[in-house]
């Protein structure tokens, strides 16, 4: 039963999608998959320092229709875009590829092969249904779906979410050319709600929470501020935390011990400036945020959950000061500012990387309604969408024959 209504919540898709598949490469596709988006709910730039995170998947996702191909090139045409080919030969970073789908493909296909898993020809046409601007990692969606790909045809699908994730962090960083830490891939990779320790990069330590909010929304809203010029920005938080590791003697925060960075606030301020420590301490306090709202979660304490939510929230816009680029004008802060006035009963954050883009809202589900219409008319009805968080991370569906013959 579980089965049929997974499948038949895609069917439609896969029906049209199919037709598009034959479209361009003349012949049936075999396999269906999808791939969803994420929402980070804390861990606001710790992941990148070894930190602590919530994440989960969502209901967003990246449809996919796949089959093995003969030739040496693994092709996908991902509906709205222009047709992508790599050779599988040809797995060497190419400079004019940086910051486009296809060489993240090359990036994936390259640490297939350094690893020693095997790697073949692919047809594949995809969809999707994460909006522009989402701010829920459709890279990371479309790296580890590639992933997927791969293990499920060449290497009997027993490639763990865990080194998909790895992989497809390395596509992204090495030739996508965008600093990240795991927490994208992860939590597409795995699917619903995970507390993520990752002391350890090489084994991190997974919670699967088996828990929702049952009285509230997710509302996601797209602030009409493009973050694809601003990878220098992300950088620079990173970097900041970096070099007040390296002031202990240390690379990452995570093994700076918390007394010792607090004890040391003046020199800190004095040597990097009040900006850098202000990011180390967001860090600290963030990773204890992160701990409680997991116990919060756990006990179904759904009110202290939302409360260490907000905090998150306006620790990332005074301490870690992600939420705008040059002053509070700019539409992301005024988007938080908005939503604050308006969520009597809920949450409001800045989603993921910050600057510009996306805010996550959560709201009780009286206010809703209200909530979704005040946004449409500061951002239109194409920038606001109500989710939901999800269960499945990236994962094959079903043989498209049989939905297609139905």
């Amino acid at each position: 039963m579980e089965e049929n209504k997974k499948v038949s919540k895609f069917a439609s898709r896969v029906r049209k999608l199919q037709k598009i598949f034959v479209d361009h490469f003349k012949k049936e596709p075999e396999d269906a998959f999808t791939s969803p988006g994420r929402i980070e709910l804390l861990g606001n730039h710790t992941d990148h320092n070894n930190g602590l995170v919530l994440v989960s998947s969502i209901d967003l996702n990246i449809l996919s229709l796949a089959s093995p191909s003969e030739d040496e090139y693994l092709t996908i045409y991902s509906q709205g875009f222009p047709l992508m080919k790599v050779n599988i030969h040809d797995l060497e970073k190419k400079e004019n590829e940086i910051g486009e789908s296809v060489g993240i493909v090359r990036g994936v296909l390259y640490k297939f092969k350094e690893l020693g898993y095997n790697i073949g020809g692919l047809n594949v046409a995809t969809t999707t249904t994460i909006f522009k601007g989402a701010g829920v990692s459709s890279s990371a969606a479309f790296e580890i779906m590639v992933g997927k790909l791969l293990s499920y045809y060449y290497n009997e699908d027993k490639i763990s979410p865990t080194e998909l994730a790895r992989i497809g962090q390395f596509a992204e960083v090495e030739y996508f050319n965008k600093p990240c830490g795991l927490l994208d891939q992860m939590g597409i990779a795995l699917g619903s709600i995970n507390y993520i320790d990752f002391n350890n990069l090489e084994s991190p330590y997974i919670r699967t929470l088996r828990t929702s909010l049952k009285d509230y929304d997710f509302v996601l809203v797209n602030c009409k501020d493009s973050h694809s010029s601003l990878t220098h920005l992300y950088k620079k938080i990173k970097d900041d935390m970096y070099t007040l590791a390296s002031h202990f003697s240390k690379k990452v925060l995570r093994e700076v011990k918390k007394k010792d960075f607090f004890s040391s606030k003046d020199q800190l301020i004095e040597k990097y400036g009040e900006d850098v420590y202000l990011r180390g301490k967001h860090y600290f306090e963030e990773n204890d945020r992160v701990r409680k709202a997991k116990d919060a979660l756990i006990k179904k304490d759904q009110k202290e959950f939302l409360r260490l939510i907000n905090e998150s929230g306006e620790s990332s816009f005074y301490q870690l000061k992600n939420c705008y680029v040059n002053n509070i004008e700019e539409n992301l802060p005024q988007g938080i500012l908005k939503s604050k006035e308006i969520i009597k009963d809920g949450a409001v954050r800045v989603h993921g990387g910050g600057f510009a883009g996306t805010l996550l809202a959560i709201t009780s589900k009286e206010e809703t309604d209200n909530y979704i219409m005040e946004m449409k008319k500061m951002f239109g009805p194409k920038n606001v969408r109500r989710i939901a968080t999800n269960r499945f991370g990236t994962r094959f569906i079903c043989k498209v024959k049989d939905v297609v013959e139905e």
